[in-house]
C-alpha cells in the first residue's frame, strides 16, 4: 500500500478539490475553457472532400466500439473507421415501401420478352411451314458452323436474332431472308437482315413514289405560267451546266438487288434502309467514318456525304456484299437461256441459278486453292453502279430538241466500264501489297475428317465464309471499314480559284482634282452656250425663209 503522496511525487494533490496536474501550465480557468473550445472547433471542421468532421466520426467510432465491444479493438480500429464512413453513404431504407433497383439484365429481358410470345393461331401456321418452305434462315445452324472456327456471337444473342428474324418475316411479305451480319458502332450496333420481297410487293412502293413525283409536277405547271413573266425581266443567267446525275439502279437489280432491315438489338423494331445511289457509293469510298448506331445521325465529312448515317450504312453494306459474297465453285451456274445475251449488255451475265448436279469438294481442296471459290455478287464499278450507265446518251425526243445546239459543246464520249463477270474465282482477286486478298484454313487440324473450310477476307476485316459439304454461308462482324495498309488521309479541298486578271478595262479610275473638275464644268458650259447659239441662228434662218415665202 502506498501512503500519502509527497509534494515531489507525480500523484501529489490529485484527490484534492480544484487541483489538476496542468494547473501550473494553464492556471486561469477562462483560458482553459477557451483552449477546449478551440480544440473542439478544430475537430468539428468539415472535410472538403467527404463533408464529414472528425469530432462526429470519433464519437460514432467510440459508440460502435462500446455497443459491439469487439475483442482487440485496437487492432481493428482502422476497419471500424472504414465501416463508420461507409455507413454514412449507404442508402437509407424506407420502412413504408421497399425500393427495388432495376437490374440491366431485367431491362434486357423486358425488351426481348415480345420475342418469346406467340400470336393467336401461330401454332397452326408453324405446322404448315414445316410442310412447305419457309424464308426463315436457320441462324443457329449457321452459328454452329462458324463457331467451329471461333467466329460468331454468343448462343443467347444468336437465338434472339433468330427470333427477331421470325418476327420480321411475319410482318413483311418476304420471299428470302438471311442474317447478313453485325456492324459495330460507337454507341449502339446494327444487326442486319438481307431480304427479298415477293414479286410485285416492291414494285408497289416504287409506283407510289412515282405518283407523288407526278403530282408535284402537275402542281408546278400552274405556277410556271406566272413565273414566265417574271423570268423575262430577270438578268441573264449563267450557262454552266452541272455534270449529269447518275441514276440509281432499280430495285431488285445491281447494288439494290436486296433490301436490308436493321435494328440495334433483338426485340427492337426493324427499320428498312433506303436504296443506295451511285453518288453515295462513290463518296463512301473517299471517307472513313465510324457508325454511331443512330440512323438519323449526320455524316460530317469531306467530301460531303449525300445523306445521313442510314444512307452511309446502306452504301457500306453494298460495298462489303459486292466484295465478300462468295460460294464454292459449281454451286451456282448460269441459266442456258442467257447464253446468247451475254454479249448484248456488254457487262456479262447478271443472274444465276443453283446447280442441281453440284458435287461438293473436300475440305482440303477448298482450303488448298482459292480457285475453288467464286464471287456470286456483282462487283461495283467506279461509277457506283454494277451496270454501266452512259449519262450522255439521249433518247430520240431529246436528240431532236438539241439539234439546234452547237456540236462543239457536246462532251466527249465516255469509255464504258466493264467489271469482272459473275462467278469469277477468288484467285483473280488483287492482293493488298504483300497480303493476299483471302486467307483459307480448316476449322481444326486435330480432327481433319470433321473440319470445316473457313475463308477470311483481308480486304474487308470481319467478313467470313464457311463450306461444309453442300452447305455454305457468308457473314460479317466488324466496323464496316475496308483495310488499308496506310492511315486514312481525307481528300484535300479543291484549290482556291485564281483572281480575275486585272487590266485597264476593269481598273478603277482615279478621282479628279479640283482644277480638273472646274475645267470640266467650264468646258461643259461653253459647249452648252455654243449649242444654244446654233439653235438661235437656226431659228432666225427659218423665220427669214418664212417671210420670203409670204
Amino acid at each position: 500500500e502506498h501512503g500519502p503522496y509527497q509534494p515531489h511525487e507525480p500523484g501529489y494533490g490529485l484527490y484534492q478539490p480544484g487541483y489538476s496536474p496542468y494547473d501550473d501550465q494553464i492556471p486561469d480557468p477562462r483560458s482553459r475553457m477557451l483552449a477546449i473550445q478551440n480544440a473542439k472547433a478544430y475537430l468539428l471542421k468539415s472535410s472538403t472532400t467527404s463533408g464529414l468532421n472528425l469530432y462526429d466520426h470519433l464519437a460514432n467510432m467510440l459508440t460502435k466500439i462500446l455497443d459491439e465491444q469487439p475483442t482487440n479493438a485496437v487492432d481493428i480500429i482502422e476497419n471500424i473507421s472504414k465501416d463508420v464512413k461507409w455507413a454514412q453513404f449507404q442508402k437509407k431504407t424506407d420502412t413504408l415501401r421497399d425500393e427495388h433497383e432495376i437490374l440491366p439484365t431485367f431491362e434486357a429481358a423486358e425488351k426481348r420478352k415480345a420475342l418469346f410470345l406467340k400470336a393467336n393461331g401461330e401454332g397452326d401456321e408453324e405446322l404448315e411451314d414445316e410442310i412447305g418452305e419457309t424464308p426463315l434462315p436457320n441462324v443457329m445452324e449457321t452459328a454452329f458452323y462458324f463457331e467451329q472456327a471461333g467466329i460468331g456471337l454468343s448462343k443467347d444473342e444468336s437465338y434472339h436474332i433468330f427470333l427477331a428474324l421470325k418476327k420480321l418475316i411475319s410482318v413483311q411479305p418476304i420471299q428470302t431472308c438471311r442474317f447478313w451480319g453485325k456492324i459495330l458502332g460507337l454507341e449502339m450496333n446494327y444487326i442486319i437482315a438481307e431480304v427479298q420481297y415477293h414479286e410485285g410487293e416492291e414494285e408497289e412502293e416504287t409506283e407510289e413514289e412515282e405518283v407523288i413525283e407526278e403530282g408535284g409536277k402537275g402542281m408546278g405547271e400552274v405556277e410556271d405560267e406566272d413565273e414566265k413573266k417574271e423570268k423575262e425581266e430577270e438578268p441573264p443567267k449563267s450557262t454552266y451546266k452541272p455534270p449529269p446525275v447518275i441514276p440509281k439502279e432499280e430495285n431488285g437489280t445491281g447494288a439494290n438487288k436486296y433490301v436490308y432491315f436493321v435494328c440495334n438489338e433483338p426485340g427492337k423494331p426493324w427499320v428498312k434502309l433506303p436504296p443506295v445511289t451511285p453518288a453515295q457509293i462513290v463518296c463512301a469510298r473517299k471517307i472513313k467514318k465510324f457508325f454511331t448506331g443512330r440512323l438519323d445521325a449526320p455524316v460530317v465529312s469531306f467530301p460531303p456525304f449525300p445523306g445521313n448515317e442510314a444512307n452511309y450504312l446502306r452504301a457500306q453494306i453494298a460495298r462489303i456484299s459486292a466484295g465478300t459474297q462468295i460460294s464454292p465453285i459449281g454451286f451456282y451456274q448460269f441459266a442456258e437461256e442467257e447464253g446468247d445475251e451475254e454479249e448484248e449488255g456488254g457487262g456479262g451475265r447478271d443472274t444465276y441459278e443453283e446447280n442441281p448436279d453440284f458435287q461438293p469438294l473436300s475440305v482440303a481442296e477448298m482450303v488448298g486453292s482459292l480457285s475453288t471459290w467464286v464471287h456470286h455478287g456483282q462487283s461495283i464499278l467506279n461509277q457506283g453502279r454494277c451496270v454501266w450507265f452512259n449519262p450522255f446518251q439521249k433518247s430520240e425526243e431529246e436528240e431532236e430538241e438539241d439539234e439546234e445546239e452547237d456540236k462543239a459543246e457536246e462532251p466527249d464520249e465516255l469509255q464504258q466500264e466493264i467489271g469482272p463477270p459473275l462467278l469469277t474465282p477468288l484467285s483473280e482477286d488483287e492482293g493488298i501489297q504483300n497480303i493476299p486478298a483471302w486467307t483459307a484454313q480448316p476449322s481444326t487440324n486435330l480432327i481433319p475428317q470433321y473440319a470445316v473450310a473457313i475463308l477470311q477476307s483481308n480486304r474487308w476485316p470481319g467478313a467470313y465464309a464457311f463450306a461444309s459439304g453442300k452447305k455454305f454461308d457468308n457473314i460479317y462482324f466488324g466496323w464496316g471499314h475496308k483495310y488499308s495498309p496506310e492511315n486514312h488521309i481525307p481528300a484535300l479541298p479543291p484549290p482556291v480559284q485564281a483572281e480575275y486578271p486585272s487590266g485597264p478595262e476593269i481598273a478603277e479610275t482615279r478621282d479628279p482634282t479640283l482644277e480638273e473638275e472646274l475645267a470640266f464644268k467650264a468646258a461643259r458650259e461653253e459647249a452648252l452656250a455654243a449649242a444654244e447659239e446654233e439653235e438661235d441662228e437656226e431659228d432666225v434662218v427659218e423665220d427669214d425663209e418664212e417671210e420670203e415665202d409670204d
